[in-house]
């Protein structure tokens, strides 16, 4: 059942909609809360078929899906709302296996992250994906203004990557990555023939204050290793070096 947002959060059209949905009402409201608190509007929703109809009509800026719901799950509610719209999907759910991962980026989630989570790391992501949205709308002329940042392009053998719109290619061909990937990728792609640590890499794609373990990071890399090779079938530009961590050769 949709839960309606407060009067004065509803009437603040200028602020930033983050709609929820999870059959957890402890996680609804502890993330609404917080959201609230750091400047956004909040729209929840107990399942995923009052969330689809309602999202359709009106559609937030960004939506965080749990996975497993009654009625509709979060993969067939991302399956549905993909056919009408591209909104930034983030999954937030207890199931972790990496098959559910792979499922969901296939149908076009933007993240994942796994319960339990960090609030800090669920902020961090939403305005990760929230930036990247604003840096790929276009501009009047195709100009950039004087006040507006220019990410520096980075250019490694036959990756490009475009950090201020979250943009990447292989040999010209689109890979898309999610937030995550892609800070981990610039973080190996920065400086070539180095190797990185997973501690070095966790610091460049999460928050001080959250712990991920080892796993997490292989996971990550093992994926994007895969998105390239859809592109690029002998891609081996992400490396290995066991015991120590991964680097990236532009050879």
């Amino acid at each position: 059942m949709e839960q309606h947002p407060a009067p004065e959060t509803a009437a603040r059209s200028d602020r930033t909609v983050i709609a929820l949905v999870d059959d957890d009402r402890n996680i609804l409201t502890t993330v609404s809360i917080a959201l609230q608190a750091e400047g956004f509007a909040t729209r929840v929703y107990s399942d995923g078929e009052a969330a689809l109809s309602a999202l359709l009509q009106n559609p937030p800026d960004l939506a965080i899906f749990d996975i497993k719901m009654p009625k509709m799950d979060g993969m067939e509610l991302l399956r549905r709302f993909r056919e009408h719209s591209p909104l930034p999907v983030i999954f937030l759910t207890s199931k972790d296996e990496e098959e559910d991962e792979e499922a969901g980026f296939e149908m076009g989630a933007d993240d994942y992250i796994a319960k339990p989570f960090s609030l800090r790391l669920l902020l961090a992501r939403i305005r990760a994906i929230l930036r990247r949205g604003e840096a790929r709308k276009p501009h009047p002329h195709d100009t950039l203004t004087l006040d507006e940042p220019v990410g520096e392009i980075i250019e490694r053998g036959r990756l490009t990557m475009d950090p201020a719109r979250h943009h990447v290619t292989w040999d010209g061909r689109i890979v898309s990555l999610t937030v995550t990937e892609f800070l981990l990728l610039e973080a190996l792609a920065a400086h070539p023939g180095v190797i990185k640590s997973r501690n070095q890499l966790m610091d460049a794609a999460y928050p001080d204050d959250v712990f991920v373990d080892d796993r997490t990071v292989d996971s990550h890399i093992k994926r994007m290793r895969r998105k390239f090779r859809t592109v690029d079938h002998d891609f081996s530009a992400i490396e290995t070096l066991y015991g120590a961590g991964y680097s990236f050769t532009d050879g």
